[in-house]
């Protein structure tokens, strides 16, 4: 490394190495053959990149130090632009890869496993502060405390990764704004996923499952804007999505499967669209906790509706009030969980369907659908 030039490739034959601390600080390609194994003896960050344009490509990175006021990571990006960390295999590193204020940088085909039992004691998987253009595809994470965290990164892609396993979030994305994510898997994390204090979000074709706990959920959305949600499947969480201060998010064409609660709502959010989604087997299909409404649910499909079509156009002539009184009650008082099943409770929605009083008049969808929207 010391006597490659800016250009230079350096292919690495396979073995085991303990190099401390390797710093790249000058363009090159670092090219692993038959995974060469770098470890870092539980005291190092194994690999930091200082240089534009570095490439990572084909190590197995292993036991790196620990300190929570370093961050030490198993490949670490300070300050630079267009590098790329590619078929990299990273185990039992503190953090595994942290872009750190980089621009237009690649993270693709990484295998990131972790075996931190404390959140304390775990960094995230794929790490990225402050960054803008970048490209985390096709990676398999596992075990960190957040598979993917993305904080003041904006116009960046999330492609086609798996997160599973971790120990709070399997993604978790603040203040980040023009980001879009696209058919990843999010399956049995502590709180699913978490995105907060971003606006202009992107989300196609994503599956959240089996997330539970009591405060577990497949996505949370808070004080978000302007965000677009479509195709999109929530199954096996507790709740699918809770939704708090969130303001026009268009929802088009989801899936919500064998949910605790599909979608908790709550009362401070505003100007959302729910249109043409599927509600199946869900426990509850909608929770709040207020009266006022101010978003517009249209064309969906609820399984638990028992309206009728007698005009035969594929949609119900009654509307579907989707909030039951007995959700009501469990959102206000948990403990009400016990009498689930009971004939007492599906009296009390009988009756509230009958002569509403606890449920808000005005969250309905006035035009359900009689089959599958899609």
């Amino acid at each position: 490394m010391d006597a490659a030039l800016p250009g230079d490739t350096i292919f690495v034959d396979a073995g085991h190495y303990r190099e401390k601390n390797l710093i790249i600080d000058k363009s090159i390609v670092l090219k692993g053959i038959g995974s060469p194994v770098l470890d870092g003896e539980k005291k190092y960050e194994i690999i930091s990149i200082t240089a534009d344009g570095a490439v990572v490509d084909g190590f197995k990175l292993i036991h790196s130090g620990i300190s929570s006021l370093e961050d030490l990571s198993g490949i670490k990006v300070y300050d630079s632009r267009n590098v790329v960390i590619r078929n990299n295999i990273l185990e039992d590193t503190f953090f595994g890869i942290y872009i750190q204020n980089g621009v237009n940088c690649s993270i693709e085909n990484n295998q990131l496993i972790a075996i931190g039992l404390e959140e304390q004691q775990s960094g995230n998987g794929i790490h990225c502060w402050k960054g803008d253009s970048l490209r985390v595809i096709g990676n398999q994470i596992s075990g960190h405390r957040d598979g993917i965290y993305f904080e003041f990164v904006k116009n960046s892609v999330i492609w086609r990764n798996v997160s599973k396993n971790n120990l709070r979030y399997g993604l978790h994305f603040m203040f980040s704004n023009d980001d879009m994510y696209v058919n990843n898997v999010f399956r049995n994390n502590g709180s699913g996923v978490s995105v907060m204090y971003s606006n202009r979000i992107k989300m196609f074709s994503n599956y959240f499952e089996e997330n539970w706990g009591d405060a577990a959920h497949g996505i949370l959305l808070k004080e978000i804007s302007d965000g677009f949600m479509e195709g999109n499947y929530f199954k096996r969480n507790t709740s699918g999505i809770y939704m708090e201060g969130a303001n026009r998010i268009y929802m088009k064409r989801n899936v919500f499967e064998n949910n605790g609660w599909a979608l908790k709502i709550q009362a401070s959010c505003m100007d959302v669209v729910l249109e043409l989604n599927n509600f199946i087997g869900n426990t509850f299909d909608v929770g709040t906790n207020g009266s006022l409404v101010l978003n517009r649910f249209n064309n969906n499909y609820w399984d638990k509706y028992d309206g009728y079509d007698l005009d035969k156009d594929k949609i119900g002539d009654i509307p579907y009030r989707p909030v039951s009184m007995y959700s009501m009650i469990v959102e206000k008082y948990p403990p009400a969980m016990i009498l689930f099943r009971s004939f007492i409770t599906s009296l009390l929605d009988k009756t509230e369907k009958l002569i509403p009083s606890l449920t808000p008049e005005n969250l309905k969808d006035p035009a359900p659908m009689m089959k599958r929207a899609f």
